[in-house]
């Protein structure tokens, strides 16, 4: 059985490979800053969504959003889809749990509005949906991904694909992801 040292420094240095690996995802990382700040710009909104620990980076980015993340500014239009207990059993049981947040997308959602997805696997079929939906209805939209992106990958405008095994260090890396964007969002439209 490994000790806490040896469990500790192999977390220290898969998160440093994954975090090391990110550069080369630069291009669209930029290209997502781009979609978010010109759908913030033009008085739309975002929605975001996600699964599990996936869930819960959607709402601390919806919340880094709408309250601050570095300075004081006007709060933008971000929904976490993941927040409503009742809305989101209600779905489930009415359309299936594949349906959840399709559902909010077709309520919620206009053209020109952003829809940005987590999933660490890219196979979750409620993700997958909502990304659907949110193309019939003309939103752009960005997908978080893990390991290969699964059934998900190729669907969204701009994909993040964080390759790998660990679903932790998955999600350590689309957290960076999300603070860098919120910075980046920060600055493009206090400018605008």
């Amino acid at each position: 059985m490994p000790d806490f040292s040896s469990i500790f420094d192999q977390a220290i240095k898969g998160s440093l490979e994954t975090l090391q690996s990110l550069k080369k995802l630069e291009p669209a990382v930029a290209r997502a800053a781009d979609l978010i700040a010109d759908c913030l710009t033009k008085g739309n909104k975002l929605l975001v969504c996600g699964n599990g620990g996936s869930a819960a980076e959607a709402a601390h980015f919806a919340t880094e959003l709408v309250v601050r993340f570095a300075k004081d500014r006007r709060a933008y239009p971000a929904i976490c889809l993941t927040g409503d207990g009742g809305l989101l059993t209600a779905a489930a049981n009415d359309y299936g749990f594949d349906e959840i947040f399709a559902r909010q997308v077709a309520a919620f959602g206009v053209e020109k509005d952003l829809l940005i997805c987590l999933t660490t696997s890219g196979k979750s079929k409620n993700i997958r949906r909502a990304l659907e939906e949110a193309k019939a209805r003309k939103l752009k939209t960005i997908a978080f991904l893990g390991r290969d992106g699964g059934s998900t990958i190729g669907i969204a405008d701009v994909d993040l694909l964080v390759r790998g095994d660990s679903s932790a260090r998955t999600q350590e890396a689309h957290q960076l992801f999300l603070h860098v964007l919120c910075e980046a969002i920060e600055s493009r439209v206090a400018q605008k």
